[in-house]
């Protein structure tokens, strides 16, 4: 009888873009879509992930085909055989009397303005003409409100053309924090990679907290302006011109982005009460009991336009606010949940049409595998607008670690859509954040909006990632820290076991040090850079205090021993001239490796 053959072979899937500028390494690229940076409908699939059998298609539309009443299309444009493309400045025709005001509105008459300038010196995959277009479509916005462009704001963009961005949220509550201490936060934010900062304060003196953040502030600030609208007084007394003046105040505050919660509506409500947590949204849930009470519509939704001639006058940029999203897995992609994208995606038409830039916010917690149908059913009822993702969760019982339990939702949400993600700190459900809760919260969600990047194939992002791994294969421990994110902890932690810059490290040690070995393979290119190469094993310079902190906080060290790594005394680790160490002291590897395991803090493994 024939022994049956087995086929071994394979074929990788269609690639897209290399993420890396020179297509280093020996890896084929990404297995993204090849990306089309088109102007109009035909860029909707940039930067974007294969579809799975039965996801939703891209809209057809954009924000071309939603423009206001009075503009006119000039002859020869439209969508007909033989007819030039109406989703470009030279189709239309404004009123008479029209001066744009937003950046929308700029971009759809055909100008490059200086914060499109700026997002493409910051987006050098994209050139200012390609900025414009993003714009123009309605798929990237600027949150640039022109009172805050006249402080410290550096215009910056949302947009899956883009790469993949990251929002901190801090405010004052009733019972926790200050003015004081969120300027602080925002300024850890901001050296923690935040690319927005919401401020969510509920407690306090709000107008004050805001003028402050805003005023600090080199990143757009976003508020939830019924936060405000409702201190002093009851929801339910809350009126339209209330609304209205709320709004004008923090736009003139200089406030580049709203979560407005238009989308809930009366009709949504039934679909909540067999929900496992209700209604998670804090403006959600008032304009919930506002309805209620009133028996009318949610006010935001009946005067949306007013709602629009108040962003567009300081260029405040809409985000669309989720009101009725998720609180548990158990209420993820439900009744209600969709019922009100489908009303986002009519607002957003409806704010394109008054010329004012949109966001959309989307859910919460969510299942993995129901991650990319919600980025793709936003992406065709809204048309291709951004989408600012609150992670999301992909499972309920880590109190405590949500961060890395968003954080891994968030990936997938980036990869399949998503152009921000709204970071989640170890607090989340249980408390404010503080200081190193922002850390912690901004450090997962730049590693997920990273890898989203690496994995949509966005030009150049794998460069850093390729130059840590050539310093790393070349065992160049400094220029390993350097080009890491958080240089302070990755060296706080190297040093920790082995405070000596050698060919190996404390996870193998030197005869097990598998880079180490391939390093010395002729053969092989690993570790053989010139720009990694170094001569000799140093002992590592003194811990800063940063450093110290790290280690104190992890409690693995005794503080004997932190002081010991922080002073270098001459006791421990002596040069040849008998002088403290320090950086610039060299030690052959034989040395180095007594050394360290008279100290205790390495084991060798031999065979038998």
């Amino acid at each position: 009888m024939p022994i049956p053959t087995t086929d071994r072979s394979y074929q990788l899937p269609p690639l897209g873009q290399n993420p890396s500028s020179t297509a280093q390494g020996t890896t084929p690229g990404s297995f993204a879509l090849r990306p089309a940076l088109h102007p109009g409908r035909a860029g909707a699939l940039t930067f974007a992930s294969p579809d799975t059998p039965g996801m939703p298609a891209p809209s057809e539309k954009t924000a071309w085909d939603f423009l206001p009443a009075d503009w006119t299309l000039r002859p020869g444009y439209g969508v007909g055989a033989g007819e030039l493309s109406h989703e470009q400045a030279a189709a239309w025709q404004p009123p008479a009397q029209f001066q744009p005001i937003t950046q929308l509105e700029f971009a759809r008459v055909g100008v490059i303005t200086a914060e499109m300038k700026r997002v493409a010196e910051r987006e050098p995959h994209l050139s200012p003409e390609q900025v414009r277009d993003e714009v123009a479509a309605g798929r990237m916005v600027i949150p640039a409100n022109k009172v805050h462009l006249q402080y410290q704001l550096d215009p910056m963009a949302i947009g899956r053309a883009s790469k993949t961005k990251v929002n901190a949220n801090m405010g004052a509550s009733p019972v926790s924090s200050s003015t004081d201490e969120e300027v602080e936060k925002l300024k850890w934010a901001e050296r923690w990679g935040a690319d927005t900062v919401m401020d969510l304060s509920t407690g306090g003196d709000l107008d004050a907290c805001r003028e402050a953040i805003v005023r600090n502030s080199t990143v757009p600030i976003g508020t939830v302006p019924i936060y405000s609208m409702i201190i002093g007084r009851r929801i339910e007394d809350l009126t339209p011109e209330m609304i209205l003046e709320s709004l004008k105040q923090q736009a003139a505050q200089g406030v580049d982005y709203f979560t407005i919660h238009a989308g809930v509506q009366r009709e949504h409500l039934p679909f909540i009460k067999q929900r496992l947590i209700g209604i998670v949204s804090r403006g959600g849930s008032l304009l919930a009991k506002w309805m209620i009470v009133h028996g009318k519509q949610n006010p935001m939704y009946d005067h949306w336009e007013a709602i629009c001639d108040v962003m567009r006058e300081y260029d405040v940029t809409f985000s669309i606010g989720d009101g009725l999203r998720p609180g548990g897995l158990a209420d993820a992609t439900d009744q209600a949940q969709l019922a009100e994208l489908v009303t986002l995606g009519e607002l957003t038409e409806r704010a394109w049409r008054k010329g004012v830039q949109v966001m959309v916010e989307g859910p919460g917690h969510v299942p993995f595998d129901q991650i990319e149908f919600n980025m793709k059913l936003q992406r065709r009822l809204c048309h291709g607008a951004p989408f600012y993702v609150l992670g999301p969760l992909v499972t309920d019982i880590f109190p405590g670690y949500d961060h890395i339990t968003s954080c891994i939702g968030a990936t997938a949400a980036g990869y399949h859509g998503a152009a921000m993600l709204c970071y989640v700190t170890p607090k989340e459900h249980l408390g404010l954040p503080k200081k190193d809760d922002v850390k912690q919260g901004c450090v997962a969600y730049k590693i997920a909006a990273h890898a989203a990047d690496v994995a949509l194939g966005i030009p150049g992002s794998r460069d850093r990632d390729d130059e840590l791994t050539k310093a790393r294969a070349a065992l160049n421990w400094q220029k390993h820290f350097e080009l890491s994110f958080d240089p302070d902890t990755a060296r706080a932690y190297h040093d920790e076991d082995l405070d000596v810059d050698t060919d190996f490290c404390a996870m193998c040690g030197h005869d097990w040090c598998s880079v180490r070995i391939s390093k010395e393979i002729v053969e092989f290119t690993s570790g053989k850079d010139e720009t990694y190469k170094w001569e000799k094993a140093k002992v590592t310079a003194a811990l800063t205090p940063e450093q110290q902190e790290i280690l104190a906080k992890r409690g693995v060290l005794s503080p004997e021993e932190i002081h010991r790594l922080a002073a270098k005394t001459k006791k421990v680790m002596t040069s040849e001239a008998d002088k403290a160490s320090c950086h610039s002291d060299y030690v052959d590897p034989d040395t180095a490796k007594k050394l360290q395991e008279k100290q205790g803090q390495i084991v060798e493994l031999t065979l038998p």
